[in-house]
Protein backbone atom coordinates (compact mmCIF):
# COMPACT_ATOMS: atom_id res chain seq x y z
CA UNK A 1 0.00 0.00 0.00
CA UNK A 2 3.05 2.30 0.31
CA UNK A 3 6.55 2.76 -0.46
CA UNK A 4 9.15 0.67 0.12
CA UNK A 5 12.64 1.18 0.96
CA UNK A 6 14.91 1.54 -2.06
CA UNK A 7 18.14 3.01 -2.60
CA UNK A 8 18.68 6.29 0.24
CA UNK A 9 14.82 6.51 0.13
CA UNK A 10 13.63 6.32 3.98
CA UNK A 11 9.98 5.79 4.18
CA UNK A 12 9.83 7.17 7.66
CA UNK A 13 11.97 10.45 6.96
CA UNK A 14 8.46 11.46 4.95
CA UNK A 15 7.18 14.21 7.55
CA UNK A 16 1.52 17.01 8.86
CA UNK A 17 -0.94 19.24 9.38
CA UNK A 18 -4.45 18.00 8.75
CA UNK A 19 -8.08 18.84 9.00
CA UNK A 20 -10.33 17.86 11.08
CA UNK A 21 -13.54 18.12 12.96
CA UNK A 22 -16.95 16.65 14.31
CA UNK A 23 -20.64 16.84 14.41
CA UNK A 24 -22.83 15.45 16.98
CA UNK A 25 -26.40 16.01 18.64
CA UNK A 26 -26.75 16.64 22.12
CA UNK A 27 -29.96 15.13 21.68
CA UNK A 28 -29.03 12.38 20.74
CA UNK A 29 -31.41 12.51 17.49
CA UNK A 30 -30.04 10.19 14.63
CA UNK A 31 -30.12 11.67 10.88
CA UNK A 32 -28.81 11.56 7.63
CA UNK A 33 -28.33 15.01 7.52
CA UNK A 34 -26.04 15.37 10.10
CA UNK A 35 -23.80 12.70 7.96
CA UNK A 36 -24.35 15.72 5.19
CA UNK A 37 -23.24 18.23 7.33
CA UNK A 38 -20.15 16.12 8.04
CA UNK A 39 -19.33 16.18 4.65
CA UNK A 40 -19.68 20.11 3.97
CA UNK A 41 -17.14 19.91 6.93
CA UNK A 42 -14.99 17.55 5.11
CA UNK A 43 -15.09 19.68 1.74
CA UNK A 44 -14.57 22.84 3.50
CA UNK A 45 -11.43 21.49 4.70
CA UNK A 46 -10.13 20.32 1.43
CA UNK A 47 -7.45 22.98 1.56
CA UNK A 48 -5.95 21.80 4.14
CA UNK A 49 -4.86 17.97 2.16
CA UNK A 50 -3.10 17.74 -0.63
CA UNK A 51 -3.99 16.52 -4.40
CA UNK A 52 -1.82 14.33 -6.53
CA UNK A 53 -0.55 14.95 -10.17
CA UNK A 54 -3.52 12.79 -11.52
CA UNK A 55 -6.01 15.91 -10.30
CA UNK A 56 -7.78 13.54 -8.72
CA UNK A 57 -5.57 11.32 -6.02
CA UNK A 58 -6.16 12.51 -2.18
CA UNK A 59 -3.45 12.49 0.57
CA UNK A 60 -7.12 10.51 2.43
CA UNK A 61 -9.74 11.65 3.82
CA UNK A 62 -12.94 9.50 6.02
CA UNK A 63 -15.72 9.74 7.92
CA UNK A 64 -16.79 8.01 11.68
CA UNK A 65 -20.69 7.57 11.88
CA UNK A 66 -22.60 5.49 14.46
CA UNK A 67 -23.74 2.17 12.72
CA UNK A 68 -26.62 2.53 11.16
CA UNK A 69 -28.43 -0.37 12.76
CA UNK A 70 -31.80 -0.45 10.84
CA UNK A 71 -30.12 0.53 7.44
CA UNK A 72 -28.20 -3.35 7.78
CA UNK A 73 -31.01 -4.97 8.59
CA UNK A 74 -32.80 -3.99 4.97
CA UNK A 75 -29.85 -4.21 3.29
CA UNK A 76 -28.15 -7.66 5.15
CA UNK A 77 -29.74 -11.37 3.63
CA UNK A 78 -29.21 -12.50 7.30
CA UNK A 79 -30.29 -11.91 10.37
CA UNK A 80 -29.14 -9.33 12.63
CA UNK A 81 -29.26 -9.24 17.15
CA UNK A 82 -29.93 -6.21 18.57
CA UNK A 83 -27.74 -3.23 18.10
CA UNK A 84 -24.93 -3.98 21.16
CA UNK A 85 -25.05 -7.58 20.14
CA UNK A 86 -23.09 -7.91 16.76
CA UNK A 87 -19.57 -5.97 15.96
CA UNK A 88 -19.23 -4.48 12.04
CA UNK A 89 -16.70 -3.42 10.36
CA UNK A 90 -15.35 -2.51 6.52
CA UNK A 91 -12.19 -4.47 5.50
CA UNK A 92 -10.00 -3.72 2.90
CA UNK A 93 -8.64 -6.73 1.25
CA UNK A 94 -6.70 -8.08 -2.07
CA UNK A 95 -7.99 -7.31 -5.78
CA UNK A 96 -6.65 -10.62 -6.57
CA UNK A 97 -9.55 -13.31 -5.23
CA UNK A 98 -7.11 -16.32 -4.11
CA UNK A 99 -5.48 -13.51 -1.73
CA UNK A 100 -8.96 -11.89 -0.60
CA UNK A 101 -9.87 -15.44 0.24
CA UNK A 102 -6.70 -16.09 2.14
CA UNK A 103 -7.77 -12.86 3.93
CA UNK A 104 -11.26 -13.72 4.41
CA UNK A 105 -10.47 -17.55 5.59
CA UNK A 106 -7.43 -16.41 8.09
CA UNK A 107 -9.56 -13.97 9.99
CA UNK A 108 -12.54 -16.45 9.70
CA UNK A 109 -10.65 -18.94 11.66
CA UNK A 110 -9.66 -16.09 14.82
CA UNK A 111 -13.07 -15.07 14.92
CA UNK A 112 -14.09 -18.97 15.16
CA UNK A 113 -11.21 -19.52 17.81
CA UNK A 114 -12.43 -16.26 20.07
CA UNK A 115 -15.97 -17.88 20.49
CA UNK A 116 -17.49 -15.53 18.43
CA UNK A 117 -20.30 -16.32 16.08
CA UNK A 118 -19.60 -14.63 11.88
CA UNK A 119 -22.58 -13.62 11.37
CA UNK A 120 -22.00 -12.88 7.39
CA UNK A 121 -19.97 -10.49 4.63
CA UNK A 122 -21.81 -7.90 2.82
CA UNK A 123 -19.62 -6.51 -0.13
CA UNK A 124 -19.70 -2.68 0.25
CA UNK A 125 -21.22 -0.67 -2.61
CA UNK A 126 -18.62 1.34 -4.15
CA UNK A 127 -18.48 3.65 -7.16
CA UNK A 128 -14.95 2.09 -8.93
CA UNK A 129 -14.64 5.07 -11.42
CA UNK A 130 -13.98 7.63 -8.60
CA UNK A 131 -10.91 7.43 -7.60
CA UNK A 132 -7.81 8.74 -9.32
CA UNK A 133 -5.10 7.04 -11.24
CA UNK A 134 -2.68 6.87 -8.77
CA UNK A 135 -4.93 5.56 -5.56
CA UNK A 136 -6.29 2.76 -8.48
CA UNK A 137 -3.46 1.09 -8.10
CA UNK A 138 -3.73 0.40 -4.75
CA UNK A 139 -7.50 0.49 -4.40
CA UNK A 140 -8.51 -2.44 -2.01
CA UNK A 141 -11.81 -4.84 -2.36
CA UNK A 142 -14.50 -3.49 0.24
CA UNK A 143 -16.43 -6.11 2.16
CA UNK A 144 -18.38 -5.53 5.50
CA UNK A 145 -17.97 -8.44 8.22
CA UNK A 146 -20.51 -8.76 11.11
CA UNK A 147 -19.85 -10.42 14.18
CA UNK A 148 -21.99 -11.69 16.92
CA UNK A 149 -21.04 -11.92 20.52
CA UNK A 150 -20.77 -15.47 20.80
CA UNK A 151 -19.86 -16.89 24.22
CA UNK A 152 -18.41 -13.36 24.97
CA UNK A 153 -20.03 -12.36 28.82
CA UNK A 154 -20.08 -9.03 28.28
CA UNK A 155 -19.65 -5.51 25.99
CA UNK A 156 -16.20 -5.63 27.51
CA UNK A 157 -14.90 -9.16 27.16
CA UNK A 158 -16.71 -8.41 23.12
CA UNK A 159 -14.41 -5.52 22.41
CA UNK A 160 -11.30 -7.65 24.17
CA UNK A 161 -12.09 -10.91 21.75
CA UNK A 162 -12.84 -8.97 18.93
CA UNK A 163 -9.30 -6.86 19.38
CA UNK A 164 -7.46 -9.95 19.86
CA UNK A 165 -9.11 -12.23 16.63
CA UNK A 166 -7.87 -8.51 14.32
CA UNK A 167 -4.27 -8.19 15.49
CA UNK A 168 -3.87 -12.24 15.27
CA UNK A 169 -5.44 -11.73 11.80
CA UNK A 170 -2.89 -8.98 11.01
CA UNK A 171 0.02 -10.52 11.87
CA UNK A 172 -0.57 -14.26 10.40
CA UNK A 173 -1.62 -11.84 6.94
CA UNK A 174 1.33 -9.58 7.80
CA UNK A 175 3.98 -12.67 7.76
CA UNK A 176 2.46 -13.97 5.15
CA UNK A 177 4.18 -14.29 1.24
CA UNK A 178 0.99 -12.52 0.07
CA UNK A 179 1.94 -9.31 -3.01
CA UNK A 180 -0.91 -7.82 -2.11
CA UNK A 181 -0.22 -8.12 2.24
CA UNK A 182 -0.62 -4.42 2.53
CA UNK A 183 -4.23 -4.43 0.95
CA UNK A 184 -5.50 -6.28 4.17
CA UNK A 185 -6.94 -3.39 6.59
CA UNK A 186 -9.72 -2.94 9.05
CA UNK A 187 -10.57 0.38 9.35
CA UNK A 188 -12.34 -0.31 12.11
CA UNK A 189 -14.54 -3.48 13.89
CA UNK A 190 -16.86 -1.96 16.62
CA UNK A 191 -20.47 -2.48 18.08
CA UNK A 192 -21.05 1.18 18.31
CA UNK A 193 -19.45 2.74 14.81
CA UNK A 194 -18.27 2.27 11.65
CA UNK A 195 -15.40 4.22 9.27
CA UNK A 196 -15.37 4.72 5.55
CA UNK A 197 -12.70 6.24 4.24
CA UNK A 198 -9.73 6.11 1.89
CA UNK A 199 -7.26 7.16 -0.60
CA UNK A 200 -9.83 9.94 -1.96
CA UNK A 201 -10.29 13.78 -1.82
CA UNK A 202 -13.03 14.72 0.54
CA UNK A 203 -16.04 15.62 -1.96
CA UNK A 204 -15.35 11.96 -3.84
CA UNK A 205 -16.23 10.39 -0.13
CA UNK A 206 -20.16 10.15 -0.74
CA UNK A 207 -19.43 9.62 -4.16
CA UNK A 208 -17.32 6.39 -3.45
CA UNK A 209 -19.22 4.54 -1.05
CA UNK A 210 -23.03 4.78 -2.02
CA UNK A 211 -24.06 3.63 1.54
CA UNK A 212 -23.53 7.53 2.95
CA UNK A 213 -26.28 9.33 0.44
CA UNK A 214 -28.84 6.95 1.10
CA UNK A 215 -31.20 8.35 3.49
CA UNK A 216 -31.58 5.08 6.03
CA UNK A 217 -28.06 5.77 6.98
CA UNK A 218 -28.32 7.58 10.29
CA UNK A 219 -26.42 8.97 12.99
CA UNK A 220 -25.91 10.70 16.43
CA UNK A 221 -22.27 11.67 15.35
CA UNK A 222 -19.61 12.37 12.60
CA UNK A 223 -16.25 12.33 12.84
CA UNK A 224 -13.92 13.67 9.49
CA UNK A 225 -10.73 14.36 8.70
CA UNK A 226 -8.87 15.93 5.70
CA UNK A 227 -5.29 14.19 5.63
CA UNK A 228 -1.96 16.29 4.43
CA UNK A 229 0.73 13.58 3.93
CA UNK A 230 3.99 15.24 5.45
CA UNK A 231 4.29 12.29 7.74
CA UNK A 232 4.02 8.98 5.76
CA UNK A 233 3.56 8.76 2.19
CA UNK A 234 -0.27 8.38 1.00
CA UNK A 235 -1.85 5.36 1.15
CA UNK A 236 -5.89 3.82 1.53
CA UNK A 237 -5.13 2.78 5.11
CA UNK A 238 -3.49 5.99 6.22
CA UNK A 239 -6.15 7.91 5.85
CA UNK A 240 -7.89 9.07 8.87
CA UNK A 241 -10.08 9.05 11.06
CA UNK A 242 -8.24 5.78 13.18
CA UNK A 243 -10.10 3.25 15.03
CA UNK A 244 -10.95 5.95 18.05
CA UNK A 245 -9.17 9.12 17.00
CA UNK A 246 -7.84 11.26 14.12
CA UNK A 247 -5.06 13.81 14.22
CA UNK A 248 -4.19 17.20 13.38
CA UNK A 249 -0.80 18.07 14.25
CA UNK A 250 2.36 15.34 14.56
CA UNK A 251 3.80 13.56 17.50
CA UNK A 252 7.61 15.33 18.09
CA UNK A 253 8.59 12.15 20.17
CA UNK A 254 7.51 9.12 17.99
CA UNK A 255 10.57 7.29 17.80
CA UNK A 256 10.95 7.05 21.59
CA UNK A 257 7.79 6.52 22.15
CA UNK A 258 7.25 4.00 19.55
CA UNK A 259 10.72 2.25 21.10
CA UNK A 260 9.70 2.12 24.90
CA UNK A 261 6.05 0.59 23.80
CA UNK A 262 8.39 -2.41 22.02
CA UNK A 263 10.75 -2.30 25.09
CA UNK A 264 7.35 -3.05 27.55
CA UNK A 265 6.26 -5.74 25.02
CA UNK A 266 8.45 -7.53 27.24
CA UNK A 267 6.36 -7.52 30.50
CA UNK A 268 3.00 -7.36 29.16
CA UNK A 269 0.69 -10.00 30.77
CA UNK A 270 -2.97 -9.70 31.54
CA UNK A 271 -5.70 -12.31 32.69
CA UNK A 272 -8.11 -11.06 30.71
CA UNK A 273 -5.61 -11.91 27.36
CA UNK A 274 -4.14 -14.86 29.27
CA UNK A 275 -2.04 -16.81 26.45
CA UNK A 276 -3.65 -14.64 23.55
CA UNK A 277 -1.27 -11.16 25.08
CA UNK A 278 1.55 -12.18 23.22
CA UNK A 279 -0.08 -13.09 19.87
CA UNK A 280 -1.15 -9.58 19.47
CA UNK A 281 2.37 -7.97 19.87
CA UNK A 282 3.57 -5.84 18.33
CA UNK A 283 0.78 -3.64 19.48
CA UNK A 284 2.75 -0.38 17.34
CA UNK A 285 3.10 -2.04 13.55
CA UNK A 286 5.91 -0.42 12.08
CA UNK A 287 5.59 1.51 9.18
CA UNK A 288 2.50 3.46 10.07
CA UNK A 289 2.35 7.06 11.24
CA UNK A 290 2.43 8.84 14.13
CA UNK A 291 -1.25 9.40 14.30
CA UNK A 292 -1.31 4.96 13.48
CA UNK A 293 0.83 4.38 16.10
CA UNK A 294 -1.09 6.31 18.51
CA UNK A 295 -4.42 5.09 17.58
CA UNK A 296 -3.31 1.67 18.45
CA UNK A 297 -1.76 2.57 21.87
CA UNK A 298 -5.09 4.16 22.33
CA UNK A 299 -7.13 0.82 21.33
CA UNK A 300 -4.17 -1.17 23.40
CA UNK A 301 -5.09 0.91 26.88
CA UNK A 302 -8.49 0.59 26.16
CA UNK A 303 -8.20 -3.14 26.31
CA UNK A 304 -7.52 -2.84 29.90
CA UNK A 305 -10.71 -1.40 31.04
CA UNK A 306 -9.83 2.74 30.76
CA UNK A 307 -12.05 4.86 29.73
CA UNK A 308 -11.53 7.03 26.32
CA UNK A 309 -11.21 10.12 28.31
CA UNK A 310 -9.10 8.38 30.55
CA UNK A 311 -6.60 6.62 27.96
CA UNK A 312 -6.38 10.10 26.37
CA UNK A 313 -5.20 11.87 29.29
CA UNK A 314 -2.39 9.88 29.66
CA UNK A 315 -1.36 10.19 26.37
CA UNK A 316 -1.88 13.95 25.97
CA UNK A 317 -1.13 15.03 29.64
CA UNK A 318 -1.64 19.07 30.45
CA UNK A 319 1.66 20.53 31.66
CA UNK A 320 1.32 19.44 35.52
CA UNK A 321 4.72 19.46 36.83
CA UNK A 322 5.35 23.18 37.32
CA UNK A 323 1.38 23.70 37.83
CA UNK A 324 0.46 24.97 41.53
CA UNK A 325 -2.73 25.74 40.72
CA UNK A 326 -3.69 22.47 40.03
CA UNK A 327 -5.46 20.27 42.60
CA UNK A 328 -3.53 17.38 44.07
CA UNK A 329 -5.62 14.43 43.24
CA UNK A 330 -4.93 15.55 39.16
CA UNK A 331 -1.38 16.03 39.77
CA UNK A 332 -1.30 12.21 42.00
CA UNK A 333 -2.78 10.65 38.32
CA UNK A 334 -0.35 12.39 36.11
CA UNK A 335 2.47 11.79 38.21
CA UNK A 336 1.50 8.14 38.79
CA UNK A 337 0.96 7.73 34.56
CA UNK A 338 4.04 9.27 33.42
CA UNK A 339 5.80 6.19 35.12
CA UNK A 340 3.55 4.28 32.79
CA UNK A 341 3.46 6.17 30.02
CA UNK A 342 5.17 8.74 28.44
CA UNK A 343 3.20 11.76 27.02
CA UNK A 344 2.65 11.49 23.00
CA UNK A 345 4.18 14.98 22.57
CA UNK A 346 4.31 17.24 20.11
CA UNK A 347 1.90 20.27 18.69
CA UNK A 348 -1.53 18.42 18.01
CA UNK A 349 -5.42 18.61 18.14
CA UNK A 350 -6.41 14.91 18.41
CA UNK A 351 -10.36 14.91 18.56
CA UNK A 352 -11.48 11.14 19.38
CA UNK A 353 -14.56 8.56 20.03
CA UNK A 354 -15.82 5.72 21.13
CA UNK A 355 -20.00 6.28 20.08
CA UNK A 356 -20.16 7.07 24.21
CA UNK A 357 -17.81 9.85 23.91
CA UNK A 358 -16.52 12.33 21.52
CA UNK A 359 -14.69 15.08 21.99
CA UNK A 360 -11.01 16.92 21.43
CA UNK A 361 -7.41 17.30 23.28
CA UNK A 362 -5.22 19.90 22.44
CA UNK A 363 -1.69 19.83 23.17
CA UNK A 364 0.13 21.52 26.71
CA UNK A 365 1.22 24.02 24.32
CA UNK A 366 -1.74 24.81 22.36
CA UNK A 367 -0.15 24.80 19.06
CA UNK A 368 -3.13 23.54 16.79
CA UNK A 369 -6.36 25.27 16.83
CA UNK A 370 -9.70 24.17 17.31
CA UNK A 371 -12.62 26.24 17.54
CA UNK A 372 -16.43 24.87 18.56
CA UNK A 373 -19.72 26.07 18.12
CA UNK A 374 -22.97 24.93 19.92
CA UNK A 375 -26.88 25.71 18.48
CA UNK A 376 -29.77 26.25 20.03
CA UNK A 377 -30.99 22.91 17.40
CA UNK A 378 -28.88 21.08 19.96
CA UNK A 379 -25.81 20.37 17.82
CA UNK A 380 -22.08 20.24 18.62
CA UNK A 381 -19.49 21.37 16.00
CA UNK A 382 -16.05 21.45 15.99
CA UNK A 383 -13.31 21.42 14.09
CA UNK A 384 -9.81 22.83 12.80
CA UNK A 385 -11.01 26.44 12.39
CA UNK A 386 -14.36 27.91 12.53
CA UNK A 387 -17.18 28.48 9.44
CA UNK A 388 -17.19 24.77 8.44
CA UNK A 389 -20.62 24.96 8.68
CA UNK A 390 -23.10 27.36 7.48
CA UNK A 391 -24.96 28.39 11.15
CA UNK A 392 -27.65 31.14 11.70
CA UNK A 393 -26.60 33.72 14.66
CA UNK A 394 -30.01 33.23 15.93
CA UNK A 395 -29.15 29.71 16.08
CA UNK A 396 -25.74 30.13 18.40
CA UNK A 397 -25.94 29.22 21.81
CA UNK A 398 -22.37 29.80 22.26
CA UNK A 399 -18.55 29.54 20.64
CA UNK A 400 -15.63 28.36 22.07
CA UNK A 401 -12.01 27.05 21.30
CA UNK A 402 -10.32 24.07 22.97
CA UNK A 403 -7.51 25.63 25.23
CA UNK A 404 -3.70 24.54 25.80
CA UNK A 405 -3.74 20.98 27.71
CA UNK A 406 -7.74 20.81 28.08
CA UNK A 407 -10.23 18.06 27.34
CA UNK A 408 -13.82 19.22 25.27
CA UNK A 409 -15.92 16.64 25.84
CA UNK A 410 -19.78 15.27 24.52
CA UNK A 411 -21.22 12.39 26.81
CA UNK A 412 -23.62 11.20 24.19
CA UNK A 413 -25.35 8.77 26.67
CA UNK A 414 -26.33 11.88 28.75
CA UNK A 415 -26.35 14.24 26.22
CA UNK A 416 -24.22 16.79 27.38
CA UNK A 417 -21.05 18.78 27.35
CA UNK A 418 -18.75 17.71 30.64
CA UNK A 419 -16.63 20.02 31.90
CA UNK A 420 -12.79 19.73 31.47
CA UNK A 421 -12.48 20.07 35.67
CA UNK A 422 -15.10 18.05 36.13
CA UNK A 423 -14.02 14.72 33.31
CA UNK A 424 -10.77 15.42 35.04
CA UNK A 425 -11.02 15.41 38.74
CA UNK A 426 -13.60 12.27 38.22
CA UNK A 427 -11.13 10.53 36.89
CA UNK A 428 -8.03 11.61 38.84
CA UNK A 429 -10.08 10.65 41.94
CA UNK A 430 -11.00 7.12 41.33
CA UNK A 431 -7.96 5.46 42.70
CA UNK A 432 -5.30 6.38 45.34
CA UNK A 433 -2.63 7.71 43.34
CA UNK A 434 -1.41 9.76 45.62
CA UNK A 435 -0.81 7.03 48.44
CA UNK A 436 0.32 4.82 45.47
CA UNK A 437 3.11 7.38 44.70
CA UNK A 438 3.83 7.89 48.11
CA UNK A 439 4.27 4.27 49.25
CA UNK A 440 6.14 3.25 45.65
CA UNK A 441 8.21 6.19 43.76
CA UNK A 442 11.66 5.95 44.34
CA UNK A 443 13.28 9.03 43.49
CA UNK A 444 17.30 9.19 42.16
CA UNK A 445 18.25 12.23 44.53
CA UNK A 446 17.07 9.94 48.20
CA UNK A 447 19.21 6.96 46.38
CA UNK A 448 22.40 7.06 48.87
CA UNK A 449 25.52 8.09 46.78
CA UNK A 450 28.39 6.40 46.68
CA UNK A 451 31.59 7.82 47.87
CA UNK A 452 34.01 6.33 45.44
CA UNK A 453 37.26 7.85 45.53
CA UNK A 454 37.93 10.11 42.52
CA UNK A 455 41.01 7.95 40.11
CA UNK A 456 42.68 10.89 37.49
CA UNK A 457 45.24 8.80 36.37
CA UNK A 458 49.14 8.94 35.82
CA UNK A 459 48.80 10.25 32.07
CA UNK A 460 49.67 14.47 31.70
CA UNK A 461 46.95 17.08 31.23
CA UNK A 462 48.00 16.82 27.27
CA UNK A 463 47.39 12.92 26.87
CA UNK A 464 44.31 13.17 28.41
CA UNK A 465 42.63 15.89 26.72
CA UNK A 466 43.84 14.57 23.03
CA UNK A 467 42.41 10.91 23.86
CA UNK A 468 38.61 13.00 24.60
CA UNK A 469 38.71 14.81 21.57
CA UNK A 470 39.88 18.40 22.89
CA UNK A 471 40.71 21.00 20.37
CA UNK A 472 42.40 24.04 21.28
CA UNK A 473 39.55 26.08 19.58
CA UNK A 474 37.73 23.90 22.03
CA UNK A 475 39.76 25.08 25.06
CA UNK A 476 39.93 28.34 23.40
CA UNK A 477 36.78 29.54 22.99
CA UNK A 478 33.97 27.38 24.22
CA UNK A 479 35.96 25.73 28.02
CA UNK A 480 38.10 28.99 28.96
CA UNK A 481 35.27 31.05 28.92
CA UNK A 482 33.17 29.54 30.71
CA UNK A 483 35.75 28.79 33.30
CA UNK A 484 36.42 32.72 33.57
CA UNK A 485 32.69 33.97 33.34
CA UNK A 486 30.48 30.78 34.75
CA UNK A 487 28.36 31.35 31.58
CA UNK A 488 27.89 29.30 28.45
CA UNK A 489 29.60 30.77 25.35
CA UNK A 490 27.40 32.10 23.02
CA UNK A 491 28.10 32.51 18.96
CA UNK A 492 25.65 34.10 16.33
CA UNK A 493 27.84 32.33 13.21
CA UNK A 494 26.42 28.58 13.36
CA UNK A 495 28.66 25.45 13.03
CA UNK A 496 30.25 24.24 9.73
CA UNK A 497 31.63 21.27 11.37
CA UNK A 498 31.15 18.54 9.25
CA UNK A 499 29.03 15.75 11.21
CA UNK A 500 31.03 13.13 12.55
CA UNK A 501 30.64 10.25 9.83
CA UNK A 502 31.72 12.79 7.17
CA UNK A 503 34.90 13.92 9.34
CA UNK A 504 38.29 13.39 8.21
CA UNK A 505 39.58 13.41 11.98
CA UNK A 506 39.16 11.21 14.39
CA UNK A 507 35.48 11.23 16.49
CA UNK A 508 34.75 10.38 19.41
CA UNK A 509 31.32 7.45 19.55
CA UNK A 510 29.06 10.45 21.13
CA UNK A 511 29.92 12.95 18.47
CA UNK A 512 27.51 10.14 15.79
CA UNK A 513 24.86 10.98 17.55
CA UNK A 514 22.82 13.95 17.80
CA UNK A 515 19.51 14.84 19.33
CA UNK A 516 16.21 14.84 17.36
CA UNK A 517 12.95 16.52 17.91
CA UNK A 518 10.80 18.57 15.57
CA UNK A 519 10.17 18.01 12.64
CA UNK A 520 8.27 20.94 11.07
CA UNK A 521 5.89 23.89 11.92
CA UNK A 522 6.74 24.23 15.20
CA UNK A 523 7.63 27.47 16.77
CA UNK A 524 10.36 27.48 18.79
CA UNK A 525 10.06 27.18 22.85
CA UNK A 526 11.63 29.41 25.14
CA UNK A 527 12.41 26.83 28.78
CA UNK A 528 12.29 29.99 30.99
CA UNK A 529 9.42 32.19 29.78
CA UNK A 530 7.32 29.40 28.99
CA UNK A 531 8.67 27.57 31.85
CA UNK A 532 5.22 25.97 33.04
CA UNK A 533 4.55 23.90 29.84
CA UNK A 534 8.54 23.29 29.19
CA UNK A 535 10.73 20.60 30.55
CA UNK A 536 13.88 20.83 29.67
CA UNK A 537 15.19 17.27 31.67
CA UNK A 538 16.27 14.50 29.03
CA UNK A 539 15.57 10.94 29.63
CA UNK A 540 17.34 8.35 27.98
Amino acid sequence: MGLERQGLYLPEFEHDNCGAGFICSLKGRRSNDIIHKALEILDKLEHRGAVSADGKTGDGAGILIDIPHDFFTDVCHFTLPEPGNYAVGNVFLPQKENQKTFCIDTFQKNIEAQGLELLGWRDVPVNRSVPGRIAKETEPFVKQVFIGKGNALDDFQFNLKLFIARKITEHTIIESKLSQLRFFYLPSLSTKIIIFKGLLVPEDISKYYEDLLDPRVVTRLALVHQRFSTNTFPTWDLAQPFRYMCHNGEINTLRGNVSRMRSREELMESDWFGEDIKKVLPIVLPGKSDSASMDMVVELLLMTGRSLPEVMMMLVPEAWEKNTEMSDSKRAFYEYNSCLMEPWDGPASIPFTDGNYIGAVLDRNGLRPSRYSVTKKGYVIMSSETGVVDLQPEDIEFHGRLEPGKMFLVNMEEGRIVNDEEIKEFIAKQHPYRKWLDKNLVHLRDIPYNDCPVFYGEFPLETRTAAFGYTSEDINTIITPMAKNAKEPIGSMGSDTPIAVLSERPQLVYNYFKQLFAQVTNPPLDGIREELITDISLSL
